[in-house]
């Protein structure tokens, strides 16, 4: 199959995984206690129904579903309960490059030095120089980011006052919520190189290379890396995912003006059209994420086969 079919059909797939999530999405929301026009102070009854008829939520659920649907395949959301001046589509492509750009730094970061880790723990195999990478990569993932944000905020910026604590202005303001965000995927990738190096130093041409005579640095760069990199590239794709959900978090914590920020803020203010247009994004945006990386697994290696 060659690259265009698999791409394709690829994406056809996509398109009743995206019904089924937006399905179970509408459901839940609309099943979920409380609505979108509850607040401390109690809304005139008129005023209340002549919101509800305004934004279509008077009508049987039936056909709320779908006229989700077909403004959902035109990617028209409407308005947003909680910024009625603003429609979802603005507020999503407003508010997607700094996740793109807070997940990208994080992905970077994680790769830049989970593979040298990787790489060391490898070659050094059973050593201390081992243990102490591994050791560095269990603790990443043992502590959730809701925990490392604050503790970061509290000695970086609170107490030493190195770093500001919040928000997204300047390089200095990205530099807690990148870490915040890497941590655990810097574990993770420094993992899967370790097994995958070492799976790779094993094989037969890697020793036909050693009694060539030729260095530990070029056998491993220039022959061993390619192949050992594989569960790494492997992994991207739902590393991605996990970057961009992780964000939610990290975002609420840093006060970060992402994506996150606003599912989070959406879901507390039940605000329908927000919730459902940026879940149905993320999970759009994803899938093409995962389907790169599937391509690229396949030029990386040409033994594997797309399917």
């Amino acid at each position: 199959m060659n690259i265009f079919t698999f791409t394709l059909r690829r994406l056809l797939l996509m398109i009743p995984t995206l019904w089924a999530i937006a399905t179970a999405a509408f459901l839940l929301v609309h099943q979920a206690p409380g609505g979108p026009f509850q607040s401390d102070r109690e809304i005139p009854a008129a005023a209340k129904e002549q919101l509800m008829r305004k934004y279509g939520l008077d009508r049987p659920l039936h056909e709320q579903y779908v006229s989700f649907l077909v403004n959902a395949a035109r990617f028209d959301f409407g308005p947003s309960y909680k910024f009625p001046s603003r429609q979802v589509r603005e507020i999503i492509l407003d508010a997607l490059p700094v996740s793109i750009e807070l997940g990208g730094w994080a992905l970077l970061v994680a790769l830049a030095v989970g593979i040298p880790i990787g790489v060391i723990a490898a070659v050094k195999q059973n050593t201390r120089t081992d243990f102490l990478s591994m050791s560095f990569a269990l603790a990443g993932v043992s502590v959730p980011n809701f925990v490392l944000g604050p503790v970061l905020v509290l000695g970086l910026a609170l107490s030493l006052f190195l770093l500001p604590p919040a928000l997204w202005q300047g390089p200095e303001s990205r530099v807690l919520p990148v870490l915040t965000l890497s941590t655990a995927y810097v574990a993770y990738v420094a993992r899967l190189t370790r097994a995958g190096m070492l799976e790779v130093l094993g094989q037969d041409y890697i020793r036909t290379a050693r009694a060539k005579g030729l260095s530990e640095r070029v056998v491993v760069t220039k022959h061993a890396l390619r192949l050992g990199l594989m569960p790494v590239v492997s992994y991207l794709g739902p590393a991605a995912a996990r970057i961009m959900m992780g964000s939610v978090v990290v975002e609420s914590i840093f006060a970060v003006p992402g994506l996150g920020r606003y599912l989070v803020n959406a879901a507390f203010n039940r605000d329908y059209t927000l919730v459902l247009g940026t879940v149905l994004f993320y999970a759009g945006f994803l899938m093409l994420l995962n389907l790169l990386v599937d391509v690229l697994y396949t030029r990386l290696d040409p033994r594997v086969e797309l399917a």
